[in-house]
């Protein structure tokens, strides 16, 4: 008897292949349910709060510990130098400055001899800064000349010694530019004229005293610029005209000064009476440079 076998499915081999490389998934019960389970402790881990958590705790940034100053570090101590100077103003420097000069001679020579010579212009300012001392000091109203000289005694006394010690600056040899020295004398015979006047002759002391001093500097300056090019200066700064103007604004009390003019032959009115003198006069040098015919050319022969 035949036996007759059903005829097998052939078999190709890209399937064959296939079915190796990618096995089927298994799907066993077994498998979805450990992956559950892990999904679930990893869900719980994150949820775990992180301070709860052991290795977070261990694991916190230790913070620096806050210096804290000790309490007998704190406590009262004088200014530094640079800054306690920085409080000062001119005047207590000024005053810090001069105590310690006094103090130490060598340290004030060194001062004096180091420090620049003043302008003209900044010792007028001085005495101006005294002029306001005292005009501040002056009663208001109608008072006795007693009450009024009692209450500027003081800021008047130091403007007369500011001028008489500014005034030996400018003088010569000290000062050896005449026009310095004049300028200079200006200034501080204004500031006299403006000095209080009092009826009692003991209270007019300051004032008169130093119309005297600067009448006396007056003549000092003006008899050594006549020795230096015949006084040429003088003249042709006015100084002469300005002199004669002093002297009367003071009543005539700078008759020194004037004398020295006069001596000089540098005075105004000495000026307008030179051309009335004779062909010596008119041929000098000095009028020669006033009428500015110096230099020009002689005349020769009988022309």
């Amino acid at each position: 008897m035949n036996v007759l076998l059903s005829p097998q499915p052939p078999l190709f081999p890209h399937q064959h292949e296939a079915n190796r490389l990618s096995p089927p998934r298994s799907l066993s019960p077994y498998n979805m349910s450990s992956r559950k389970r892990k999904a679930d402790e990893e869900n719980d881990e994150m949820s775990v709060s992180p301070r709860s958590s052991p290795a977070t705790t261990s694991r916190q940034l230790a913070r620096p510990a806050k210096k804290v100053r000790a309490t007998n570090d704190l406590a009262g101590r004088p200014l530094p130098l640079p800054r306690l100077l920085e409080t000062l103003d001119t005047a207590q420097l000024r005053t810090v400055l001069q105590k310690i000069c006094e103090q130490h001679p060598d340290i004030g020579h060194e001062v004096a001899t180091g420090a620049p010579r003043p302008s003209f212009e900044s010792a007028l300012q001085v005495l101006k800064e005294y002029q306001d001392k005292l005009r501040s000091a002056l009663p208001y109203g109608q008072t006795s000349s007693d009450y009024t000289y009692y209450r500027v005694k003081q800021p008047l006394a130091a403007l007369v010694d500011a001028i008489s010690d500014f005034t030996a600056q400018y003088l010569p040899p000290i000062e050896t530019q005449t026009n310095v020295s004049l300028q200079y004398l200006n200034g501080a015979t204004k500031v006299i004229h403006e000095l209080p006047d009092f009826d009692s002759q003991a209270y007019r002391h300051h004032k008169d005293s130093a119309y005297d001093e600067i009448s006396r500097a007056w003549a000092l300056v003006i008899s050594e610029a006549s020795k230096r090019g015949g006084g040429f200066a003088l003249h042709t700064g006015g100084w002469d005209q300005t002199l004669t103007k002093h002297n009367q604004q003071s009543g005539g009390r700078l008759e020194a000064a004037m004398n020295a003019m006069v001596n000089a032959g540098w005075t105004a009115s000495n000026s307008a009476n030179s051309s009335a003198h004779g062909s010596s006069d008119q041929n000098s040098i000095l009028n020669q440079l006033m009428n500015g015919t110096y230099g020009a050319p002689v005349r020769v022969g009988p022309w």
